[in-house]
């Protein structure tokens, strides 16, 4: 092969519309090498799991396509990142790499790697920033210090101009003597266990979904959002981790829809606005304090006494605690590779303060199971769950599930849709613990703990530790 070529390496950026590290490879006028590289792990991960993976598998297979429509062809390695890149920037003689830069600590090591590597072949390897609106150092104090309350950063990132999409890259070609392994699948890493496609894939499903929150669910999602019956939420958490519809997308056409709308809907928009920059937030702390993956983010409260997962911790990932709207959470995301934001919220805080059953043990459970298990957002809602994280909930806020069920699935739509056994149970008993004895129905459990009981000790814990003064600083 003599002509030169330009690589693209695709990683969390599974489209080709408002991709800049694409565009910017294609806009060359070299032959682009799009190119997905496989990890090589097998048979289990902290930090992913089969219902993710076959996720992949299908964008894979549909960003393919795409590719193919484009007149290229997307080319598949498994192995290191490093290594891949060498073997083909030497088999199709690189003029440059693109990529999409990446948010967290791991993909920000191998890329520090991937630069050195070009540097080693004399070519220019660009990483462009994509995931977020502002890139995880932009929003700053004015004494440049990164924020660590969600409140003042808000007010910060709102004020910034927005970058507006970049225009879908024109028609290029792959070369066709670049190897190729096969599209994924579960046996790539040697996962079982799924039977059926759990949501479409794919840049088309992904704008469908997008279309589907502006026309009706986003106008009116502060008065919905957090009713788990509702379906009010925007469902395109999954295409933005996977990168099938860009923040900016999503942000462009959210703005015509404020500026469609009357000024009392324009609220809810507003709101749906805030939720983006809670996850720039969230991608704002991991970049700048990347320790909250292995312990606390405040350090008042390293060193917890947290319980090690039990048989209680079973009951909890099984959907069989006893407590409804718990469960009802946890049987969803088992089925769906989903929960609801607020029965996310409901779930972490129960486990941590119910059952006082370590964080990351949830965080880890979460990610390994849900679809658009983002690891930034994902830590820091645990964090905030667990009374430890930026903009933490005070640990003398505990919810309790029965009041949360109380205000946020009153009739017992969502917990029946999920727990088919109470289907017959009337509504009013979920909104209190059953009385001794009388469980909800005869193939479900009674509660696996008293929530007034746990609650207080949850905070003789949380006083005791910090009576100890045994924290460092940061």
């Amino acid at each position: 092969m003599t002509d030169r070529c330009v690589i693209h390496w695709f990683r969390r950026d599974l489209r080709l519309s408002d991709n800049p590290g694409l565009h910017a490879a294609a806009k060359t006028g070299l032959p682009v090498i799009p190119v997905y590289i496989l990890s090589d792990w097998r048979g289990g991960s902290r930090w992913t799991g089969p219902k993710r993976q076959q996720f992949l598998c299908d964008c894979l297979k549909s960003l393919a396509t795409d590719l193919g429509e484009n007149g290229g062809r997307l080319v598949i390695r498994q192995g290191h990142a490093v290594d891949e890149l060498r073997r083909l920037i030497t088999e199709c003689r690189a003029a440059e790499l693109h990529f999409n830069a990446s948010p967290d600590p791991f993909g920000k090591s191998v890329e520090a790697k991937v630069k050195q590597l070009c540097g080693e072949f004399g070519i220019p390897c660009v990483a462009h920033h994509d995931v977020s609106l502002h890139a995880p150092g932009e929003i700053l104090t004015k004494s440049g210090d990164p924020y660590r309350v969600f409140t003042a950063y808000h007010r910060n990132w709102i004020e910034h101009p927005k970058p507006q999409p970049v225009e879908k890259p024109e028609p290029f070609k792959t070369p066709p003597r670049v190897k190729s392994l096969p599209l994924p699948d579960l046996k790539t890493w040697d996962l079982h266990g799924l039977t059926e496609l759990l949501l479409e894939s794919g840049g088309m499903a992904a704008r469908a979904r997008l279309q589907r929150a502006i026309s009706g669910k986003i106008p009116e999602y502060q008065a919905t959002r957090d009713l788990p019956a509702a379906d009010g939420t925007s469902r395109i958490s999954q295409d933005l981790r996977f990168g099938l519809v860009s923040v900016r997308t999503v942000l462009a056409e959210t703005m015509k829809l404020h500026a469609a709308s009357r000024a009392g809907k324009r609220s809810s928009v507003d709101t749906f606005i805030k939720e983006l920059a809670w996850r720039e937030f969230y991608f704002a702390i991991l970049h700048h304090f990347p320790n909250v993956l292995h312990e606390e983010f405040s350090p008042d409260w390293r060193g917890l006494a947290w319980d090690e997962p039990d048989e209680r911790f079973e009951l909890w990932t099984q959907g069989r605690t006893g407590f409804p709207i718990v469960d009802a959470g946890m049987r969803e995301l088992s089925a769906t590779g989903f929960m609801h934001n607020r029965v996310r919220m409901i779930t972490a805080m129960f486990l941590t303060k119910d059952l006082h059953i370590d964080w990351r043990a949830g965080e880890s459970w979460f990610m390994q199971n849900l679809l658009d298990g983002e690891i930034a957002s994902n830590n820091g809602g645990w964090q905030w769950s667990a009374g430890t994280g930026a903009d933490a909930a005070p640990y003398f806020r505990i919810q309790n599930p029965w009041s949360q069920t109380a205000r946020f699935d009153p009739k017992g739509i969502y917990i029946k849709k999920w727990l088919p056994q109470l289907a017959a149970v009337p509504s009013e008993r979920f909104l209190r613990p059953p009385a001794e004895g009388k469980a909800l129905a005869a193939d479900y459990p009674m509660p696996c703990v008293d929530h007034k009981t746990e609650r207080e000790r949850t905070l003789n814990i949380f006083k005791h530790h910090r009576g100890k003064g045994s924290h460092t600083s940061c």
